[in-house]
């Protein structure tokens, strides 16, 4: 197998992959469920929910200002937690596309040809 139909399925394989992780984002964050999660339901049910820190570290992040829990700020709630998971994907492929480029070392084309001979 050659190098590039290599790279052209691996191509395919992420971006079709991406697009499934996008597709679900979109379209099914609309019908997550509207309750507390796990650790706010027990908050709620031991009463201890009202004890929580007043300023949330995530308070103190640049991005803070935009989203809200899992919506964005100052858009229509119809909207705004599909583009959440949207930028979300987008975000979290990008850093482990990125993270996955700074460890992985290119091999340089001469060593692939001189270990097939």
């Amino acid at each position: 197998m050659n190098n590039n139909s290599s790279r052209t399925r691996n191509r395919i394989f992420f971006l079709t992959g991406l697009g499934i992780a996008l597709l679900i984002a979109v379209f099914l964050s609309p019908l997550a469920s509207q309750n507390p999660d796990g650790l706010d339901r027990v908050a709620q049910d031991l009463k201890f929910d009202s004890k929580a820190v007043e300023e949330q570290p995530a308070q103190k992040l640049p991005f803070y200002a935009i989203f809200d829990e899992y919506a964005l700020r100052g858009v229509p709630e119809s909207v705004a937690t599909p583009l959440a998971g949207l930028v979300g994907t987008l975000a979290t492929f990008g850093l482990a596309w990125g993270i996955g480029k700074l460890v992985v070392r290119k091999s340089p084309e001469s060593d692939d040809a001189s270990q097939l001979e």
